[in-house]
């Protein structure tokens, strides 16, 4: 996946030294979709937990309860959306680089996307249940294909793509206001039980069961574990699509015009995202995929416009940003090693947090979570990419991918 984003960097006339935008953006990307799942490995029932609505709603009655739910609302959706929109971006640069040497499109590209849905595989059974790259691999070879197609044909096709999104995801909405009783809907109602409603079995199962019980769990349900990526689709599609609008645009180039374009996309995506995710935060649990898959993806878009304002005014790289652009070339092997850290600290057959902490260490003890393995992430990247010239699991895929 990260080898298909990867831009070098660029140097100015004066020889000095210029971070790759999209390179920052893909660190960001991949340590903020942490901040989201780090919710999910340390809740009540784990990945399961998710579909029985452990996770709670946003309330504000206390300072921990608020200070969780600025975490998640911060998170939630928006760097997930972004990452699928950088992944489109590295979509268009494959694509270009085939037309500049004369190479059939997408040619190898699709072995390349097969790949990814293998190792997405791989991940969904051994790591994390919500793994993104299966749904990522399939969307990539339509996408691909779509590029070869009229540009007035395939941003026909996004569009479509995002209206028939947003009709499925406000049914859904509607049926799922439709079928709450009275006032459940409310932000003031009552939080969740200590298992946020989970099955006994399923909370113990992660608090406590074998590696091999949870591998063997995750195959007796992956239709169940699988839906979103299947609910997402047209906006996958949407978003990958974006991406290369944007790059061909410019939009993630050092010049004025870039830099107008991401103006842009600063004060629309935050000036329409902001207060839409807010209201659907106020309107509860009934508005929860609306606010993921609707509003989410807009704030995105702002969040890209508001890191490119910062990188622009970046003179002299520091070790913050130096080691987000190398999370950012490395960002298979870091989305895969933040999951992967994540279960042997929360789950049972590792260290086992989750069960062991709670009450009134929650949600300090989460937010320090993501915070170490984040530390953890931007150190090793540095160290390795400064050894190696791609991360762990980009070498594996480089070196199946040339047999």
């Amino acid at each position: 996946m990260t080898e298909t984003l990867r831009i070098p960097v660029e140097h100015t006339a004066t020889g000095t030294r210029r971070l790759a935008l999209p390179d920052v953006l893909r660190g960001v990307a991949i340590l903020g979709t942490l901040m989201t799942n780090v919710w999910v490995f340390t809740g009540p029932g784990s990945e399961w937990g998710v579909l029985q609505g452990a996770l709670p709603e946003p309330s504000f009655g206390t300072f921990p309860a608020a200070a969780e739910s600025v975490f998640r609302l911060v998170a939630d959706g928006k760097f997930l959306s972004m990452l699928t929109i950088l992944f489109g971006v590295g979509l268009a640069i494959q694509y270009g680089s085939a037309a500049r040497r004369g190479q059939p499109w997408p040619g190898r590209y699709r072995w390349r996307a097969l790949f990814l849905f293998a190792e997405g595989t791989v991940h969904f059974v051994l790591v994390f249940a919500w793994d993104v790259l299966m749904g990522y691999a399939v969307t990539a070879l339509l996408a691909a294909w779509l590029l070869t197609r009229s540009e007035r044909a395939w941003r026909r096709v996004m569009w479509w793509a995002a209206g028939l999104h947003l009709t499925v995801i406000g049914l859904l909405t509607a049926a799922l206001a439709a079928d709450s009783p009275e006032g459940s809907s409310s932000g003031a109602a009552p939080g969740p039980s200590p298992d946020g409603g989970v099955s006994r079995e399923v909370v113990e199962l992660y608090a406590h069961g074998s590696w091999a019980d949870q591998i063997a769990f995750r195959l007796e349900n992956a239709i169940a574990l699988r839906l979103e990526p299947v609910l997402t689709f047209c906006l996958l599609l949407f978003l990958f699509l974006l991406g290369v609008r944007l790059f061909r645009a410019g939009a993630f180039g050092t010049d004025a015009t870039a830099r107008r374009i991401r103006a842009r996309m600063l004060v629309w995506g935050l000036g329409l995202g902001v207060p839409l995710n807010a209201a659907v935060a106020v309107g509860g649990s009934d508005f929860v995929l609306l606010a993921r898959y609707g509003a989410a993806p807009l704030v995105a878009v702002g969040y890209i416009g508001l890191i490119g304002a910062v990188v622009d005014r970046v003179r002299r790289p520091g070790v913050l940003m130096g080691g987000l652009t190398s999370v950012g070339r490395m960002a298979l092997s870091g989305y895969v090693a933040q999951n992967v850290l994540c279960v042997l600290a929360a789950y049972g057959f590792g260290l086992g947090l989750a069960s062991g902490l709670g009450g009134a260490w929650r949600p300090w003890w989460v937010m320090g979570l993501w915070a170490v393995v984040s530390l953890v992430l931007l150190v090793f990247s540095t160290w390795w990419l400064r050894r190696f010239p791609a991360g762990p699991l980009e070498s594996v895929q480089k070196w199946v991918l040339r047999r």
